[in-house]
């Protein structure tokens, strides 16, 4: 099962209100510019692919997307990693924090 190659996805405000939005005050280490589309995932708390509902192989990791900022926060700082089956075209959705 060939991985999807990574790429690295900018986050671009597309109106005045994303624009505004404030930066985190309190997390470090990068955290809200860890967004990615393909490649391997950054789990926080280790490996973990979903298997598929429909055939039961193991889902292609597909992207990760992560905290805005301490209003727009995923549990503790964390993220949410998309898998896809490309067979059965199923997605499944997981939230890893610190």
């Amino acid at each position: 099962m060939r991985e999807i190659p990574p790429f690295k996805l900018s986050l671009v405000p597309l109106n005045d209100e994303a624009a505004k939005l404030e930066k985190f005050q309190w997390a470090g280490g990068g955290v809200g510019d860890r967004n990615r589309l393909g490649g391997k995932p950054d789990f926080l708390q280790g490996e973990e692919y979903p298997a598929c509902m429909e055939c039961g192989r193991k889902m292609r990791f597909y992207a990760q997307l992560d905290s805005l900022n301490d209003e727009f926060i995923i549990a503790d700082c964390g993220m949410i990693y998309v898998f896809m089956c490309f067979e059965c075209v199923e997605t499944q959705s997981i939230i890893q924090s610190y």
